[in-house]
């Protein structure tokens, strides 16, 4: 009997008449009790269960309808028990009451159907499995009408419209025994076009799709607010009036009929789910009084309000490089990119998500991400990992650059600022999560002349000529940038301002005082932030290019069941930990009653993504190297984690092998089925990423003519008390020299040299600040290092151009 249950499940997960049968069982024996059983779970170092836990048990019967008995398996749950555990229990307990009551009906429904919230126009598909002794048949519902056609069980409505909006179950019958699914609610938005934007989810995760809108009224009038996200399960929605939640406000719409004055204040609304939680913009309500200003003319309104800036568009790359062949390994930047694109997609960027791309790759990425760049776009480039500054020329360091790397190995980020430049962008945003040391090796100059324009920010993880950390830790954590940026992305802040105060926050933080602090170089001249709404300006058909542009290099494959021949059937999910991260899970949701083992895995891979066969087909996502995904997961499947879909040259065919065995079969050897599945070129191996330089744009600006200015190196510098790793620009025979013990330096280690053992310190130049900037007849001075103190511009067209030279060391036109 126990062979034939999910002995993996937990028991805060068995049904409630199930929880019922077991409690009224135990709570009524006295030899074979509750009491009998706490004693048999205490021995157990796994789930100990101590006197004072059997006390708070025993006191369940002084309660009306208590059960000492629930109350146990409460604590047992909470602890991780599963029913497996529970069934070795009462087996040595000898209760066979209690142990009848676990035994599976001749009907069991494996999956239960999800709510789910998506936009009008896109595919609905909700699932659910069951298993019986005789064939299992499906009938949808929604509310209590059947669903036509759809005995099948996946009910698909292609596309959904708004008035397939409601509540759906699935009714399951075999031979005389039925059930009834869980209800799955579904939500259908409507946004149009109006965003210009494509908002396909990625593994059904929370999407803001709607924000809020400020609000003018006047008394008597009704106020209406509406937010909106998409995801499975549902999202939960609490709406808040200057910070205090509003009861009874837990819908997408709030709607107050005959507003008064004191129902005005800031609004925003919590957006949750069992994994997630994010906010809406806050927005400003009034309600003014018609009487308070002569008749109430709306124009004394409209002048009062202040201009709204808007996006076209907003589209992000980030790039976390780790895995280096010939130079340290990182970890930080898988966590730090994860996160940051989880919290800018709830600012309605289209966000590329890389991890460890090679020269041409990063290359072909950044020419993908200015194809989705146009007039009014707010572009964003986040980069971590190894890189150093030359010049006031910031270079972002591929995982295959050679041991001592050039320039010419490396992108340089103010070559990629002048190609955005070009695009008329909105904004440009650049955060620089890496060390800025001098490369010696390095003598070449990039001469980049650059526009002046009043949209550029600067964050740099670290200051001038110093490095950037990581947390020595054994598991994953986010670099010393991203742990405090991402507490203030989301706020509605002038983006200088969310720096600045992230700059604050570091500087509070002992383990980096002193050693790594923020630095902002900025030439805004307008109160642009990141939370600014999308408007599509002139160029909507072109935006409306780019999304689908953008979208191609986010669509998974869609899940799928296979039928074998002997009568099993595989479930065949996918989900994407990074734009470049395929995962696959595989579950076995139907076998045949005389089938005594059944095990699928998938396996043939293409050559091109060399998948280590040993993190494949892991009962947990973290066996397989899924770590920051796991909990947005199914439970009960086998999982794979691809790697570098940027390498993919051909579609992605591998093979789904069953195994199973039979009661009937003498012998223990299992037989094998095969098939063969294609799912063509999954998320970004659809852009070729690993073809030769294509357009060749980067990599001829960041060609450009150099200048014959060369930069001393410097004395070595003080010595450093701090157990961090360096997160940027060593090169490996520094770094080899230490023995593996020491890779993350100690208390009473120096800090290495940035490149080549030249490791002169930010602190070296503090007696040198601040800097004058000098000026010959030729212009600006080359003298290196002279620019470290930030500055934002003012709106002063002439002070402007002074401070934008001063702070980004460009040259005007």
């Amino acid at each position: 009997m126990a062979d034939s249950l999910d002995r993996s499940t937990k028991i805060n997960l068995l049904k409630e008449p199930v929880v019922k049968r077991i409690c009224e069982v135990l709570d009524k024996s006295s030899s074979k009790g509750w009491r009998k059983l706490g004693e048999i779970v205490g021995n157990d170092r796994r789930f100990k269960v101590s006197p004072d836990d059997m006390e708070m048990c025993s006191l369940k019967v002084l309660e009306l309808e208590g059960s000492p008995s629930r109350m146990l398996l409460r604590l047992m749950a909470e602890r991780g028990c599963t029913t497996g555990h529970l069934v070795d229990y009462l087996q040595a307990l000898g209760n066979s009451e209690a142990l009848q009551c676990l035994k599976p009906s001749a009907l069991q429904i494996l999956l239960q159907p999800q709510s789910v919230a998506l936009l009008c126009g896109h595919n609905l598909r909700l699932s659910c499995h069951a298993m019986g002794k005789s064939p299992v048949h499906y009938q949808w519902f929604k509310a209590k009408e059947e669903v036509p056609n759809s005995s099948s069980p996946d009910l698909v409505i292609s596309p959904v419209q708004l008035k397939d909006a409601g509540f759906y179950i699935c009714r399951v019958h075999s031979g005389d025994a039925f059930e009834f699914s869980h209800w799955a609610q579904v939500d259908v938005l409507n946004i149009g076009m109006s965003y210009g934007q494509s908002y396909h989810s990625l593994d059904g995760r929370l999407k803001l799709v709607i924000q809020p809108q400020t609000q003018r009224l006047h008394v008597g009038e009704t106020l209406q607010l509406e937010c909106g996200a998409t995801g499975r399960p549902i999202p939960r929605y609490q709406w808040h009036r200057n910070g205090v939640p509003i009861s009874n406000a837990t819908k997408r719409k709030l709607m107050i009929p005959h507003a008064m004055q004191d129902h005005g204040g800031k609004y925003r609304c919590e957006i949750s789910s069992s994994t997630e939680r994010m906010w809406t913009n806050e927005v400003n309500v009034v309600i003014d009084d018609l009487y308070a200003i002569g008749g109430g003319s709306s124009d004394f309104f409209l002048n009062s309000i202040p201009e709204q800036l808007y996006a076209t568009d907003k589209v992000a790359l980030l790039i976390g490089n780790l895995s280096y062949q010939n130079h340290p390994q990182l970890k930080a930047p898988m966590v730090d990119v994860y996160d940051l694109t989880n919290l800018l997609r709830q600012l309605n960027f289209k966000v590329v998500s890389l991890l460890d791309l090679t020269e041409s790759e990063m290359r072909n990425a950044v020419d993908e991400f200015l194809l989705l760049l146009h007039k009014g776009v707010y572009g964003l480039l986040y980069y971590a990992g190894h890189g150093y500054e030359n010049y006031g020329n910031s270079f972002m360091v591929p995982v295959d650059a050679p041991n001592p790397y050039r320039s010419a190995n490396c992108l340089c980020v103010q070559s990629i600022l002048k190609l955005m430049q070009e695009k008329e962008t909105g904004l440009n945003v650049f955060l620089l999560d890496m060390c800025r040391k001098r490369n010696i090796h390095d003598d070449s100059t990039p001469n980049i002349v650059l526009r002046v324009t009043a949209n550029i920010v600067f964050g740099y993880a670290t200051c001038q000529d110093a490095e950037a950390f990581e947390l020595s830790s054994s598991g994953f954590t986010n670099g010393v940038f991203v742990k405090f940026l991402k507490k203030r992305l989301l706020d509605d802040e002038k983006i200088t301002t969310v720096l600045d105060r992230v700059a604050e926050d570091m500087g509070q933080f002992d383990a980096t005082k002193g050693k790594q602090a923020l630095e902002i170089r900025s030439s805004l001249s307008e109160r642009r932030a990141l939370t600014d709404p999308i408007l599509p300006g002139d160029s909507a058909d072109l935006a409306h290019a780019h999304s689908r542009q953008w979208a191609k290099a986010h669509e998974l494959p869609e899940s799928m069941c296979l039928d074998f021949d002997c009568g099993a059937q595989i479930k065949l999910g996918f989900a994407a930990e990074f734009s470049n991260v395929l995962v696959i899970y595989t579950h076995i949701i139907k076998k045949p009653d005389d089938m005594s083992f059944c095990q699928a895995h998938v396996t043939d891979f293409s050559q091109d993504l060399d998948v280590d066969p040993k993190e494949m087909n892991r009962e947990t996502p973290e066996e397989t190297g899924i770590y920051l995904l796991s909990s947005s997961l199914p439970q009960h499947c086998l999982y794979t984690r691809l790697s570098s879909l940027q390498k993919l040259r051909e579609e992605l065919v591998f093979t789904v092998c069953l195994q199973g065995a039979f009661t009937a079969m003498d012998d223990d050897h299992p037989i094998h089925w095969k098939k063969s599945v294609d799912i063509g070129k999954p998320l970004i191996a659809r852009l070729d990423l690993h073809r030769a330089m294509r357009r060749n744009s980067c990599l001829q600006t960041c060609m450009m003519p150099h200048s014959p200015s060369h930069s001393p190196c410097h004395s070595p510098g003080p010595e450093h008390h701090l157990h961090l790793h360096l997160h940027g620009s060593h090169q490996a025979q520094d770094y080899n020299r230490l023995s593996p013990q020491h890779r993350y330096l100690d208390i009473s280690e120096h800090l290495q040299g940035a490149v080549g053992g030249c490791v002169d310190s930010y602190y070296d130049n503090l007696s040198q600040c601040p800097y004058e900037p000098t000026y010959d007849s030729g212009g600006l001075s080359s003298s290196p290092g002279r620019f470290s103190i930030p500055i934002e511009a003012s709106e002063d067209i002439t002070e402007l151009q002074t401070v934008f030279i001063n702070s980004l060391q460009l040259q005007s036109q």
